[in-house]
């Protein structure tokens, strides 16, 4: 998932060669044959895990807004972002999912999570789909690439700060552009194309929806942009104070701006744009797998193994965990598989700015 878009592109730098080599098919028939029985997704821990993280955010906000001192202020804020980042980090797994295998999920999330942040299911589903595309995939139609680390030393910090930014942007889509959208069929088409999805590349322009996608997105986002106004309206008339407000904002903004440091290390980001290979795109992303603890933080809800949801995109978040460890035990030393576990954020972060500096 990511939040914002830069413009700047660098010249492109060719990337490593075990990144450009072809699959490696005895990785690939490895992770076929050994996650087989891993793919179901387990409805209950969905259910209780989502809800459990959207209550304990909202309850931890309302002790933030309420609270007496500021290290209590603040010791509530940390589990309101953590919390709210692991609940709506199942837009992830929403838009993976098949419907009739988990139903009720996809409404339940977006009435418990997606309306209330302003992050509606659809602005996810089929576009990042687009990103697990083999042709797709770190080239200029990949919705969620773009070569940062092949791009100039300031776009890091850019990249993550401007995150803070997308509660009013969110806010600004879904209270005032959807209704006005509902007047201009030129404003419509640019809301629908370029403000109605989790992209980071400022070259995607999403297709308009159709038929029964179509008629599921106009319910959403009619309940998002009321919810939104109506927000708007209880500020504005002091029904929440405009403390409370802003103490939301921050949190949502810092839920934001996590994300966005995760997916500044979900991939290395040194693909100059061509078509790559199952094998090289899972070289070009990232597992954060134990010993490593914060993962569990800052990558929630299977996101520390990112890479090899890259080779597994249908598998649940609940069994990457096991299917890693399987792997792991399987394939010898010198498999690919092997290379694109690290050690944790600092390293990566690391490795990305030394990057952006050897590209200039």
């Amino acid at each position: 998932m990511s939040t914002i878009t830069l413009e700047a592109r660098a010249p492109a730098r060719p990337l490593a060669t075990a990144a450009k080599a072809g699959d490696d098919k005895a990785m690939l028939r490895a992770a076929a044959e050994l996650t087989r029985d891993l793919v179901a997704p387990r409805p209950v821990l969905y259910w209780a895990d989502m809800l459990a993280s959207a209550v304990l955010g909202y309850a931890a906000l309302i002790v933030a807004v309420v609270a007496s001192s500021t290290a209590l202020m603040l010791a509530a804020g940390v589990v309101a972002v953590l919390a709210l980042y692991r609940a709506m980090s199942f837009i992830h797994e929403v838009s993976h999912m098949k419907h009739a295998a988990m139903r009720g999920f996809r409404n339940g999330w977006n009435a418990a999570v997606g309306v209330p942040m302003l992050i509606p299911s659809f602005m996810y589903e089929g576009v990042h789909t687009l990103h697990h595309a083999k042709t797709r995939y770190g080239t200029a139609e990949d919705p969620e690439y773009l070569p940062l680390a092949l791009m100039k030393p300031w776009t890091l910090p850019l990249f993550v700060l401007v995150s803070a930014l997308a509660p009013l942007g969110l806010l600004l889509r879904y209270g005032l552009l959807a209704p006005l959208s509902l007047v201009s069929r030129t404003l419509r088409r640019a809301v629908v194309e370029r403000y109605s999805a989790l992209a980071i590349n400022p070259q995607f322009r999403r297709r308009a929806p159709e038929g029964e996608v179509k008629r599921y997105w106009d319910r959403v986002e009619t309940a998002a942009s009321l919810w939104a106004l109506t927000l708007v309206a209880l500020v504005a008339t002091g029904v929440i104070p405009l403390r409370a407000f802003a103490i939301g904002f921050a949190i949502a903004s810092l839920v934001a701006v996590t994300n966005q440091v995760r997916t500044l290390v979900a991939h290395l980001w040194e693909n100059d744009g061509e078509p790559m290979s199952v094998t090289a795109q899972y070289l070009d992303s990232v597992n954060v797998p134990p010993p490593a603890l914060l993962p569990m933080l800052w990558a929630p809800v299977g996101l520390r193994y990112h890479a090899l949801h890259h080779l597994l995109p249908g598998l649940p978040y609940h069994a990457l965990g096991e299917a890693h460890r399987r792997l792991s035990r399987a394939l010898e030393a010198g498999s690919p598989f092997h290379k694109a576990s690290y050690t944790g954020l600092p390293y990566l972060v690391g490795k990305i700015a030394r990057s952006t500096v050897q590209a200039r």
